[in-house]
């Protein structure tokens, strides 16, 4: 028993490593990726072959219109503080609906765009440089999506499309602008002007090691363990540990 709980935390432990050597390998794939030049969104036709390891944070552009009463507000805490992502349909040539995150408003700022952009906002010829995230179905932290109550707490594509009554939206969503040097300037500024974009945060939870060394811990103690009981047969003369249940 003893042997095949060793053989079984190594194993989890190696796995772990191998899983942590990838993650890495996607951290550094994905760090180039987002400093590239931007590229055509893809295709509609190609959409279902979009994956997170491929094309998570892929710089892209788009062209279209906003469409009008087609924005949410989704839930967010950031550096500026708590608020809301404001996202718009933006309706392609070709008949699709990408959902743009347009930036970070704070929560003062939920009425005036509750029902998407201001008047004095443009509604044609828009083109939209940014990053092509992937869906966030289902909701937050123990606090899933109510669209009847417009309560929105992830970015949940599929829900939002069908709750906006958009055709034909695409399976992601993208962040309005790219990262730069002008980053932090653009983002602590008072007086820049609303919605706030270009804050994404390239993040991937990384705890493989702490689940390696946890496993290969486990490992160790089995076979300390193990050691234990064999020099005290040993010293009995083959006899198992005195139990006082016995």
């Amino acid at each position: 028993m003893g042997t095949a709980l060793f053989l079984v935390f190594v194993a989890l432990g190696t796995w772990q490593v191998e899983r942590r050597t990838w993650k890495l390998a996607l951290i550094e794939r994905v760090e180039q990726r987002v400093h590239g030049a931007p590229v055509p969104l893809p295709p509609s036709a190609e959409w279902q072959q979009i994956t997170a390891p491929q094309h998570e944070y892929l710089p892209v552009t788009l062209h279209g219109r906003w469409l009008p009463g087609k924005t949410v507000l989704t839930q967010a805490v950031t550096e500026l503080g708590a608020g809301f992502w404001v996202l718009s349909a933006l309706e392609q040539n070709d008949g699709t609906q990408v959902l743009v995150n347009r930036g970070f408003v704070p929560a003062a700022q939920r009425a005036q765009w509750q029902d998407g952009p201001p008047p004095a906002s443009p509604e044609a010829g828009a083109t939209v440089r940014g990053l092509l995230r992937m869906t966030e179905p289902g909701g937050g932290f123990l606090r899933a999506n109510d669209p009847a109550a417009q309560r929105w707490h992830s970015r949940d594509v599929a829900a939002i499309g069908r709750a906006l009554g958009l055709p034909r939206p695409a399976p992601f969503f993208v962040d309005a602008d790219l990262p730069g040097p002008g980053r932090e300037a653009a983002t602590a500024g008072a007086s820049a002007s609303w919605p706030r974009a270009g804050m994404t945060v390239v993040q991937f939870h990384n705890s493989h090691l702490v689940y390696a060394l946890t496993w290969y811990g486990l490992a160790l103690m089995v076979a300390a363990g193990g050691w234990y009981v064999a020099r005290y047969e040993r010293r009995q003369g083959g006899k198992p540990p005195h139990s006082p249940l016995s």
